[in-house]
C-alpha cells in the first residue's frame, strides 16, 4: 500500500513539474509545443485522479484540471487547423488563425484556472498522506484495480455496439490508454494491445479533425476552398478508423 501511494505522489510531482514548464514556456511564447504539452500533462493528471475519486482533494483538483481543458481546447483546435491550412497550401487562411492566436499562449500561463491548478495541485500530495495516516486509504489497490476494470469494460461495450458514437470511443480509448500510463503496474498493456490502441486513437483523431472542420466551414467562409478535400477525408476517415477498431477490439477482447 504504502509503495503504491509513494508512486501515486511521484507522479503527481513530477506532472507538476511538467505543468510548471509548460506556464513558463507558454509565457515566454516561443514554443509551438507547450499548449499540446500542457493539455496532454493534464490529461494524464486526469487519468491518474480519476480511480482516487472520494478521496480528499480529489474533486477540487479535477475540477480545476477539467477547467484548464476547456480553457485550452478552442485554441488547441485553432492551433491544429492553422497548422493544417499552411500544410496544404492555404497561408492566407492559416496566417489568419495564427493571428487569432497572438497573446493566448501569454494569458493561458497567466490565466486563474491553471494558477488555481497549479496551488492545488502542490498541496494535494499532503492531502493524501494525510489521508494514508487516517487509514482512508485501504484498499486502494483494488479500488484501482476496479475503475481501470470498469473503464476497459465501457470500451468493450461501446466498441460492440453496431451504432457507436466514434467521437466518444476516441475518448474511451484515450482514457484506457492515459489510465494505464498512470497504473503500469496495475494494467499492464501488451505490446500489440497498445500500438492498436495507437493506431485506433490517430484514426479517429483525423476523422474527428475533419468533421470538426466542416463544422467551422459552414460558418467561416475562407474555408469553402478545403471542404471537398475534408470531405473525402472524412469519409476515407471513417472507413480507416473503423478497420482500426476491428483490429483493436479483436486484439483486446477476442484473445
Amino acid at each position: 500500500m504504502s509503495e503504491l501511494v509513494d508512486r501515486i505522489v511521484v507522479n503527481i510531482v513530477r506532472l507538476e513539474v511538467r505543468l510548471l514548464a509548460c506556464q513558463a514556456r507558454l509565457a515566454a511564447d516561443t514554443d509551438p509545443e507547450a499548449l499540446h504539452d500542457l493539455r496532454t500533462t493534464v490529461r494524464r493528471l486526469r487519468s491518474l485522479l480519476r480511480p482516487l475519486r472520494g478521496l480528499p482533494g480529489v474533486v477540487q483538483l479535477e475540477m480545476s484540471a477539467s477547467q484548464v481543458g476547456a480553457l485550452t481546447t478552442p485554441l488547441r483546435d485553432l492551433e491544429v487547423l492553422a497548422a493544417h491550412l499552411q500544410e496544404q497550401g492555404y497561408p492566407m487562411q492559416a496566417q489568419r488563425r495564427v493571428d487569432q492566436l497572438s497573446g493566448s499562449y501569454a494569458l493561458v500561463a497567466d490565466s486563474e484556472q491553471l494558477a488555481q491548478l497549479l496551488m492545488i495541485l502542490d498541496v494535494f500530495p499532503r492531502f493524501l498522506r494525510a489521508a494514508q495516516r487516517e487509514g482512508m486509504l485501504r484498499g486502494l489497490r483494488q479500488r484501482i484495480e476496479k475503475v481501470l476494470k470498469k473503464q476497459w469494460q465501457t470500451l468493450e461495450k461501446a466498441l460492440n455496439d453496431p451504432g457507436h458514437d466514434r467521437h466518444r470511443v476516441r475518448l474511451l480509448i484515450k482514457r484506457v490508454r492515459y489510465a494505464a500510463e498512470a497504473y503500469p503496474e496495475l494494467d499492464q498493456l501488451p505490446p500489440l494491445v497498445l500500438a492498436r490502441l495507437k493506431v485506433a486513437q490517430k484514426a479517429l483523431g483525423e476523422w474527428h479533425d475533419a468533421w470538426q472542420w466542416l463544422l467551422q466551414a459552414g460558418q467561416q467562409a475562407d474555408l469553402q476552398p478545403c471542404v471537398a478535400k475534408w470531405q473525402a477525408t472524412l469519409e476515407h476517415g471513417e472507413k480507416r478508423a473503423d478497420k482500426a477498431l476491428i483490429k483493436l477490439t479483436a486484439a483486446c477482447f477476442h484473445s
